[in-house]
């Protein structure tokens, strides 16, 4: 498998460091708010690598953590008159619900900062007995940039390019505008732990450092995150890390790409903000889950309502032919016509391209085209009526049921019950155009009699208004059956 490296800049092959197993933390949210689609993107690409991974027989230790102290948490708490702790405990209940809903795997570790301080205090002296931090009068801890000569390897950024733009706000009293906080004195109302500096908290960048040393052994094989995470945060982890423990910090570093609002970028400012919630009223979750794995990780992902309906579009199709596979498979009488080669081949061949895909840079928009290439290969055979009754069909379609699996096993995808997922795809689209399903009811009731009574005037007419509607109606062996296009 090859893994684009975020540090080196090019793809490489994946060794993990020891054989067999892989560690790997992911930077998670901090628990202030519900969650937005950027997040959800972020949760469900290294879910997919996480999947993967052990697809291929790895035994994956996975840490992701809560930032649960922060400024952000703490204004919100006095906003609305509550406290630090219950608002980040509100937001990461938010958070499991939502990644459940999304079928993203719960994370084999999951640490919160506020319990890992002791481990903060301690990197954070570690780091000043080695001359790589400094206190100030007013009781924070600043780690020197200069000191740490790798200093923007992971962003390729020069520091005198950076220094250019950097200021000292008054009563900081750093060294250099580089400089960044790994402890801050506390102040008055605000969350606070004993330390040899005075009462204070973490620093952002000082929490990840601490508690990935804490959980796993270093060097981290893998750790991720979205792209707006490799500066400042991952270079300052890499700072802080590599100094005190004198050795490399992550073997392959992996970022995720942003994710834009009709071709914007994403800001409450421009009233396009969109959390995972507000997809879910008009969406099912799984159809943000396929919408997300439809670009590449690397690549920018524009969120569009007509992008969401594309991808809604084609997970019906897949669990159409899912189901309908399911009832050939429930036929008893079966004849002996061989089934053409091309069918077993076509299947494998999917199989092949969805590896190649994966073991390329985990290339989910390159495996969902093979997914289709073999979902198309048995709708062709599915819309054989001959074929699809020979011996040879109900052995195919038990290894495409299989492969499906196995797919969507890696994806998250295509794992509910074919026909409760279109129930459930119906009644979320009657809900989204505001159709009433009773309504639906008695005018397919209407068409029917007037079928019946040979009114095919009528019969139209109401068929006409159904697809108004976006309703479609087919008329089958077991009788009248409709859908929300």
């Amino acid at each position: 498998m090859r893994i684009y490296n975020t540090l080196t800049r090019t793809k490489e092959e994946f060794t993990p460091l020891h054989e067999g197993r892989v560690n790997m933390y992911v930077c998670g949210i901090t628990a202030y708010d519900y969650c937005h689609i950027g997040h959800a993107r972020s949760a469900v690409v290294f879910d997919v690598i996480v999947r993967y991974l052990r697809a291929k027989g790895l035994d994956v230790v996975f840490a992701r953590n809560f930032t649960d102290v922060d400024d952000k948490i703490i204004n919100r708490a006095n906003e609305v008159g509550s406290t630090s702790h219950e608002i980040a405990e509100k937001f990461m209940r938010a958070f499991h619900e939502d990644m459940d809903a999304l079928n993203v795997l719960r994370a084999d570790l999951e640490p919160k900062a506020t319990d890992h301080i002791e481990d903060m205090v301690k990197l954070t002296e570690r780091l000043m007995e080695k001359g790589y931090a400094y206190t100030t009068l007013s009781g924070d801890v600043y780690f020197r940039v200069r000191a740490f000569a790798e200093y923007g390897k992971l962003s390729n950024r020069n520091l005198d390019d950076l220094r250019a733009g950097a200021r000292i706000a008054p009563g900081e009293g750093k060294e250099d505008p580089l400089d960044f906080a790994l402890w801050k004195a506390a102040k008055p109302g605000e969350p606070s732990w004993d330390s040899p500096w005075g009462k204070g908290r973490p620093g952002w960048h000082t929490e990840c450092s601490a508690m990935s040393e804490t959980l796993l052994d270093l060097p981290l094989d893998i750790h991720g995150g979205g792209q707006d995470l490799v500066f400042p945060h991952h270079e300052n982890e890499i700072a802080q890390s590599e100094a005190a423990v004198d050795k490399q910090f992550v073997r392959y570093w992996v970022h995720n790409g942003f994710v834009q609002i009709d071709s914007e970028k994403m800001s409450k400012s421009l009233g396009n903000f969109k959390t995972i919630r507000d997809i879910f009223e008009n969406y099912l979750p799984e159809t943000l889950r396929y919408f997300l794995l439809t670009k590449h990780y690397r690549s920018p992902i524009d969120f569009t309502f007509e992008a969401m309906d594309e991808a809604e579009k084609n997970l019906r199709r897949v669990y159409t032919v899912l189901a309908d596979a399911e009832e050939e498979l429930a036929r008893e009488k079966r004849k002996k016509s061989p089934l053409p080669e091309e069918f077993p081949q076509e299947l494998a061949a999917a199989v092949t391209g969805f590896t190649e895909s994966m073991e390329d840079d985990c290339n989910t928009a390159g495996a969902i085209g093979h997914v289709f290439g073999a979902v198309k290969v048995a709708s062709r055979l599915l819309d054989d009526a001959k074929l699809r009754k020979s011996e040879d069909a109900r052995e195919f379609f038990e290894r495409f049921k299989q492969i499906m699996q196995e797919m969507g096993g890696v994806l998250g995808l295509f794992g509910q019950e074919p026909r409760t997922f279109l129930d459930d795809l119906k009644n979320k689209r009657l809900k989204r155009r505001n159709v009433d399903p009773a309504e639906v009811e008695k005018l397919v009731a209407q068409r029917t009699e007037a079928k019946k009574s040979k009114d095919f005037a009528t019969a139209d007419s109401i068929r006409d208004t159904l697809a108004e509607m976006g309703v479609e109606v087919r008329d089958t062996p077991q009788g009248v059956v409709w859908d929300m296009l």
